[in-house]
């Protein structure tokens, strides 16, 4: 009897179509070292997979937008469940691959992510193999060891001067540097809260994470290396103009990296032309506001899917007043995955803003933001769980997780504001008089005047609460907290 010959991963994506093979092969080399890269490749691989599949049916796809075309295929019926929430899965990671700072994504979730991208475009042409080649799909094994290697990278850079992996150390030099920043930030508001429960003023648990390099450093290796491929890479050059406007290397140079940006759009840079047509939407040091160049280029970038530039182009149209067109662009953004549309196509659809009103869709668009991290979502989602009277056990659990996360992410006095109430009130199925003053402390010394006149009264009250049970109650642990509660609120 003969072996069963099995093939490599690679091998088996070659053989299953030829034009998806460079994609699948630039997503496994950069999984290791560059995941964002990666995770860009697993979605171009996913929008030529929507066209290789409706080929053979003669499918004209009436949007470039991928959500848009995958939907197409389901509705007429020429892919299956499954394919089409793997599809949508594969479109989901190659969004948060090209911002993972804005899904608050650690560099060892990014790289995992790209890892599970791998598997998951596998599993999906091992699903699709019978249907599309007729027979069943040949056995192969993956194998890692072409990855490339950080020192790969960094020798193209260097020694062989080649713009594009320049450009690609410089990104990945930027993500880590977009992580570490938001990981100082949240070190450095943990320790405030922790300070204020414990009074225990030195940072003695404050993480050694950062220690090795930090979020600064990160930033200025990244403009160097974007600054070295700018003139031989168009991508490049954007990333220098963003570097620049945002002072990577030390003082802003607001004027020269808005032409740079400039340049890079007209090259036809897609995150360029999404970037410029912002700055002809709000207007910039170089621009001023332009509400016809500013749909030009948000358009433009919107066919590239963009998600960004498709939710802009929504803000342009809504103070157009032209609401719906509005809903229409917002929709697509958030159908494309872009948490803040989907926040607001959440609104949209509360007041009936462009579409009919529809509360069930607008709690579950609602949902999704919170789920990707959108922090007035997930503020929206807590307050909503806390003032259900139906709402169960986990409710209250994610209601008290979300508001740990506005906390912790955007240093939000409101949600200071609500989970101490709901911590003093019991509402979470506990009373917690120390974190409830830790946290009206914290909103108190962080709240604008309006904020400032709703804690007067809550604090007043949790005070006056406070002590009445002390006067009546003989429990020693429950003295020492209410006392340290009050310890708190002494002004």
């Amino acid at each position: 009897m003969g072996t069963k010959t099995v093939i490599k991963d690679s091998e088996f994506i070659q053989d299953f179509s030829a034009s998806l093979s460079d994609d699948y092969l630039k997503a496994k080399s950069y999984v290791q070292d560059v995941p964002t890269q990666s995770l860009l490749h697993i979605r171009s691989f996913t929008h030529k997979l929507t066209e290789l599949l409706g080929q053979d049916k003669h499918i004209v796809f009436s949007s470039p937008n991928l959500y848009d075309r995958i939907e197409q295929l389901n509705q007429q019926r020429i892919i299956d469940v499954k394919t089409t929430r793997a599809l949508h899965r594969l479109r989901a990671d190659g969004n948060r691959g090209a911002h993972p700072e804005k899904y608050h994504l650690t560099q060892a979730q990014l790289l995992a992510l790209a890892q599970k991208s791998i598997k998951d475009v596998l599993a999906l042409v091992e699903h699709l193999y019978p249907k599309m080649k007729g027979q069943a799909a040949p056995d192969y094994c993956y194998e890692a060891s072409d990855a490339m290697t950080a020192k790969d990278l960094c020798y193209r850079a260097v020694m062989e001067d080649d713009a594009e992996a320049q450009y690609l150390v410089g990104i990945s030099f930027k993500t880590k540097a977009l992580m570490l920043k938001e990981q100082e930030q949240q070190q450095g508001q943990e320790f405030a809260t922790s300070a204020e429960a414990t009074s225990n003023p030195e940072p003695s648990g404050v993480s050694t994470l950062t220690s090795h390099i930090s979020a600064a450093d990160s930033f200025a290796r990244a403009a160097y290396w974007f600054a070295l491929a700018a003139p031989r890479h168009m991508e490049a050059l954007h990333e220098h103009g963003v570097a620049l406007i945002h002072g990577y290397q030390g003082v802003p140079e607001v004027a020269k990296g808005e032409q740079l940006i400039a340049t890079a759009a007209e090259a036809g840079v897609v995150n360029a032309m999404a970037l410029l047509g912002y700055f002809y939407l709000v207007g910039s040091e170089s621009f001023q506001p332009d509400s016809k160049l500013a749909q030009q280029y948000l358009q433009r970038a919107a066919e590239g899917e963009q998600t960004e530039a498709m939710a802009n182009l929504g803000v342009l149209h809504y103070q157009q007043k032209n609401l719906t067109q509005a809903y229409h662009f917002i929709s697509k953004a958030a159908q494309a995955g872009y948490p803040h549309a989907q926040y607001h196509l959440a609104l949209m659809l509360a007041n009936g803003d462009g579409c009919t009103r529809d509360m069930i869709a607008s709690e579950y668009w609602m949902a999704e933001a919170a789920e990707q991290g959108q922090l007035d979502a997930m503020l929206t989602r807590a307050q909503h769980m806390l003032n259900d009277d139906n709402a169960f056990g986990s409710d209250l659990t994610q209601a008290e997780d979300y508001l740990r996360q506005v906390i912790k992410y955007g240093h939000s006095v409101p949600a200071m504001i609500e989970l101490s109430m709901a911590l003093a009130d019991g509402m979470l199925g506990r009373i917690d008089v120390v974190g409830a003053a830790a946290l009206l402390k914290l909103a108190r010394q962080h709240a604008n005047k309006k904020e400032a006149e709703i804690i007067e009264p809550l604090w007043r009250s949790l005070a006056l609460q406070i002590k009445n049970v002390l006067k009546v109650t003989q429990d020693p642990a429950e003295i020492h907290s209410l006392n340290r509660a009050q310890t708190l609120l002494v002004i």
